[in-house]
């Protein structure tokens, strides 16, 4: 009889990302944290995807100042614009919003369809203290875009710690 070592089972982790129209900070978002989980070598472990509490871009491709401020740091934003589904509530296991608004549309959600994802701003996971909300920078310019990969970067890899260390602890 061959002596062989336990098989490790790795638990898949959801992350949904949610803004107003999916199209500048969620799919940004989406983007970084895919990138750091890459960097870490733990993309086995994680399913990531991104939408929008409205339905105002739905098709769409993500805003051109978005993807090229997210391009000078050596990141790549792709994909199209979705609305945040009921499902979604039921199969990821963690919703990120980016604001206050975003938390109230998808605690309404939540309310009227169930689901067991926990909800949360990512701003939680900042380590700068300030506004919880990651500012829009739709109608800016583009210091409002730096400003906002900045937040995302590092609450993102601060989140990311956070469910590792989770993971590492049992949780």
């Amino acid at each position: 009889r061959r002596n062989t070592p336990p098989h490790r089972i790795i638990c898949m982790t959801r992350v949904l990302f949610v803004c107003l129209g999916n199209i500048c900070r969620s799919p940004l978002a989406e983007a970084v944290f895919r990138h750091q989980v890459r960097e870490r070598g733990v993309e086995d472990r994680f399913e990531i995807d991104s939408a929008g509490t409205s339905n105002y871009h739905i098709g769409d491709p993500p805003d051109r100042r978005s993807t090229a401020t997210a391009k000078q740091h050596g990141i790549t934003v792709a994909g199209s614009a979705r609305q945040i589904r009921i499902e979604d509530l039921r199969t990821f296991d963690y919703i990120i919003v980016m604001d206050a608004q975003n938390l109230a549309d998808v605690e309404r959600l939540k309310a009227a369809g169930g689901g067991t994802a926990k909800v949360h701003r990512l701003r939680e996971w900042d380590p700068q203290t300030g506004s919880r909300d990651v500012p829009d920078p739709y109608y800016g310019g583009a210091d409002g875009f730096e400003e906002v990969q900045a937040i995302v970067e590092r609450s993102s890899a601060a989140f990311l710690e956070h469910l590792i260390a989770g993971a590492a602890d049992g949780v």
